[in-house]
């Protein structure tokens, strides 16, 4: 009874467009990271056992070997034969694997709770992407960080007091008169470079005017 549950539920899958049937269509959605379980038959060629495998690491998912021949899974696929297929459902691939670890636990157990993990993970996933379309349908957005304060400014500096009668602050410097215009220093002279030079005679050294005509 188990064993016609499993089949059927693959049935069930195929009419939903849940499960690739043949090695074109596997390999598709395996490379596609749309598989999320790969199923072998029991007589499967070696060759197709290789294939399986390297379609299971290509695509990150898991594969198994199924307890029917390529003729069941043909009858309940309405194939002739079905040597290898591909469930795309998270959920069906859970419901599958969970049958078939009644069905041999020591086989299938481990593998049924590792398809239980990625299928609560999904969930989650689904549910995060669900709530935030309803925020964005909602108009709501993410709430934007206040704003850091400002560093407080200095206290402006105070003049300084003044003394009582009004002249000059309290703790300011005395005021220097200036000097009276006797008590100056005076400018030094300048230097004359040319003060004991002899004058240059005329003629000797000037420019002189040509004589016109």
């Amino acid at each position: 009874m188990d064993r016609l549950n499993i089949l059927s539920l693959l049935g069930l899958s195929l009419r939903g467009g849940r499960l690739a049937v043949g090695e074109e269509p596997v390999e598709a959605v395996a490379r596609a990271r749309d598989a999320r379980v790969l199923l072998l038959a029991s007589d499967a060629a070696d060759g197709t056992r290789r294939r399986c495998e390297h379609f299971a690491q290509a695509g990150d998912c898991l594969w198994l070997q199924l307890p029917f021949t390529k003729a069941e899974l043909g009858r309940a696929l309405g194939r002739t034969a079905v040597a290898i297929a591909a469930v795309t459902d998270v959920g069906l691939a859970a419901a599958l694997l969970h049958r078939l670890a009644e069905l041999d636990p020591e086989q299938y157990a481990d593998a049924a709770d590792r398809m239980d993990v990625k299928a609560r993970r999904a969930a989650e996933r689904r549910a995060e992407q669900a709530a935030h379309e309803k925020n964005l349908r909602q108009g709501k957005r993410r709430r934007k960080a206040p704003p850091a304060p400002k560093a407080a400014k200095p206290p402006a500096e105070m003049p300084p007091e003044r003394a009582p009668d009004g002249n000059r602050p309290r703790g300011a410097k005395p005021y220097r008169s200036r000097p009276p215009r006797d008590a100056r220093p005076k400018p030094k002279a300048q230097a004359r470079p040319y003060a004991n030079s002899r004058p240059v005679k005329k003629g000797k050294g000037s420019f002189r005017k040509k004589k016109e005509g």
